[in-house]
């Protein structure tokens, strides 16, 4: 990360007590105007000074069906109008003028329910926390945005470093879906162990695909740009079997398949739970995937690489077994080749 950050904020510091803790009488909301807009001429003037004018979108992520932020969620997530198609188009990697970047800031400091790192590699970054808290960092000390800063009537406070910057903290190495992955996936539709596929193309944003295979080039074609995938077993047919395991009280996703072969997926939660039941008791086929990590056991997982083969994505599925033999097998064929 860029060597020099600071904490832009509108809590004034003599406003803390000795453990850093704001007293003072600033709300922890936006005020959707003069000070929100202050923030945002904060962030274009550090950008400036770094001689910034894109920023990359990292780790996007929407609200999922239990939102913390102090505002609700807006229809769109506060995307509308930012790119072309919406969410789709909200992906890691994604490159976006200043002008976007800002109005993503808006959003966020919003709680409109999107968020993301923007980031230029090892130059630029601007991370959005909880309670109007902004933080940036840039190659360079940024002395006239620090002044301009101040000017703007917002306090901005040196940092050793960002609480949100990314930390890879998993062991071992990220399989990717390349085209070894894909021949494994096709092996496994084959052999039926392997029926649907579940693509996250941003946290907490899910689309289901079933697979065959004459579907698999497909399903390949249509993900999301660096998409994490889980592999699943086919829906069960026994549609009575699988709801019979299922409590309004699971941490769950219910997934089926209608009459014309389409995929849907809604989470298990006691207001929907009857609306639920009533529609994947008309499926002709359907599962229950619990949405716990540790109780979570899909067949194999990946993250999707650029269009060069190249993964340059920063998350991380969770291993499976086969995984982790995909992992023993590399390391196996490294060592014999060198």
């Amino acid at each position: 990360m860029p060597s020099y950050v600071y904490r832009v904020t509108k809590y004034d510091p003599a406003d803390r007590d000795e453990h850093g803790s704001y007293e003072g009488p600033e709300d922890t909301d936006s005020d959707h105007g003069e000070v929100e807009a202050a923030y945002l001429r904060a962030v274009a003037a550090f950008a400036e000074d770094t001689g910034v004018g894109r920023l990359v979108v990292r780790e996007p992520q929407v609200a999922s069906y239990v939102h913390f932020g102090l505002e609700p969620v807006v229809e769109g997530y506060g995307l509308d109008g930012l790119f072309p198609s919406g969410l789709e188009d909200f992906h890691d990697g994604v490159e976006v003028s200043l002008d976007t970047g800002l109005e993503l800031v808006r959003a966020m400091l919003r709680d409109n329910g999107a968020w993301c790192r923007l980031e230029v590699d090892d130059v630029f970054a601007v991370h959005v926390g909880w309670d109007q808290y902004l933080y940036v960092s840039s190659n360079v000390p940024c002395s006239e945005a620090v002044a301009r800063t101040c000017e703007l009537g917002l306090f901005p406070e040196p940092l050793h470093s960002s609480p949100y910057a990314f930390e890879d903290d998993d062991e071992g190495v990220q399989r990717p879906g390349d085209d070894e992955f894909w021949s494994c996936l096709r092996r496994a539709v084959c052999a039926g162990e392997a029926g649907v596929l579940e693509e996250t193309y941003v946290d907490n944003a899910t689309r289901w695909h079933r697979l065959t295979s004459d579907s698999l080039a497909t399903v390949r074609a249509g993900l999301a740009s660096r998409a994490r995938v889980e592999v699943w077993p086919p829906l069960s047919t026994h549609v009575t079997s699988v709801l019979k395991g299922l409590s309004a009280e699971d941490y769950a996703e219910g997934v089926w398949q209608d009459d014309a072969g389409r995929l849907h997926s809604a989470f298990v939660d006691e207001e929907s739970f009857p609306q639920l039941v009533a529609e994947m008791s008309r499926a002709r086929a359907a599962a229950v995937v619990s949405i716990v990590v540790d109780e979570r056991m899909p067949l194999m997982t990946a993250v999707m690489p650029d269009d060069d083969g190249v993964l340059r994505a920063r998350w991380r599925t969770t291993p499976t077994p086969d995984d982790r033999l995909w992992a023993l097998r590399r390391e196996t064929r490294k060592d014999s080749a060198g």
